[in-house]
């Protein structure tokens, strides 16, 4: 089964503060985008990348694309303002062949080879399988300041991406999506999300996810970013 991989950089990253998206900021001499391309070209197990990016920045990412030598980029599209919007553009443009598809977020600029690979074998399994990481806090559920509820630490995980799919079902659970009138006033954050509310019959099988693999959400985390990669980390083993 062939695998694509589509970096999510189609956002606008608000809560980073900046006039410039959050994804173009420079780690390490590179921009964030092009460090998770960077990982999906090293992976023997994905044939092809999309890139999704914001409106009037895809000329300028089939430049780079191009100019750095990513063989398998075959194609940068543009995204929608939400991020399911992006995604479900993605899937319009990977047309109706079947294949297994990796949604990564931009914003992890710091994927792991490990990950990519345990995700690929995943979906030799799985039509549906989500990269997390075990709660090391113990979470509260509150309302109006007070606390209400706290759910079992062992039984809760902070999910990471990628997240991958059989395309069929991720494409059927978006048309499911976009079916409801509930929908909009209920928007998920992510596409496992998705799957969970619209095929419940679909497992969704769990990738361990890694300390390294954070998002960039604030200027802050560009430090946090920048001690990770200075850390020697061991060669990776298929």
């Amino acid at each position: 089964m062939r695998t694509v991989a589509v970096v999510l950089a189609g956002g606008t990253g608000q809560r980073f503060g900046s006039e410039m998206p959050k994804q173009m900021h420079v780690l390490a001499g590179r921009s964030l985008v092009e460090h998770s391309v960077a990982a999906f070209e090293q992976a023997d197990a994905v044939e092809e990348i999309m890139v999704v990016m914001p409106a009037g920045l895809t000329a300028q990412a089939r430049e780079w694309s191009a100019g750095s030598g990513y063989r398998k980029v075959t194609g940068v599209i543009e995204g929608g303002a939400a991020r399911t919007d992006s995604t479900r553009r993605a899937i319009a443009a990977l047309g109706e062949d079947e294949c297994d598809v990796l949604f990564h977020d931009a914003a992890r600029p710091l994927l792991e080879q490990r990950i990519i690979a345990e995700c690929v074998s995943a979906l030799g399994s799985f039509r549906a399988i989500g990269v997390a990481v075990p709660s090391s806090d113990t979470i509260v559920e509150v309302c109006d300041g007070v606390v209400t509820g706290m759910p079992r630490r062992d039984t809760l995980a902070r999910c990471q991406t990628p997240q991958g799919f059989r395309l069929s079902v991720i494409r059927r659970a978006y048309q499911l999506a976009d079916a409801d009138p509930a929908f909009a006033e209920r928007p998920a954050t992510d596409d496992c999300g998705i799957v969970l509310r619209y095929l419940p019959e679909i497992p969704v099988r769990i990738v361990p996810g890694s300390e390294r693999n954070i998002k960039i959400t604030y200027p802050h985390d560009l430090e946090v970013a920048e001690a990770l990669l200075r850390r020697v980390q061991p060669p990776f083993r298929a």
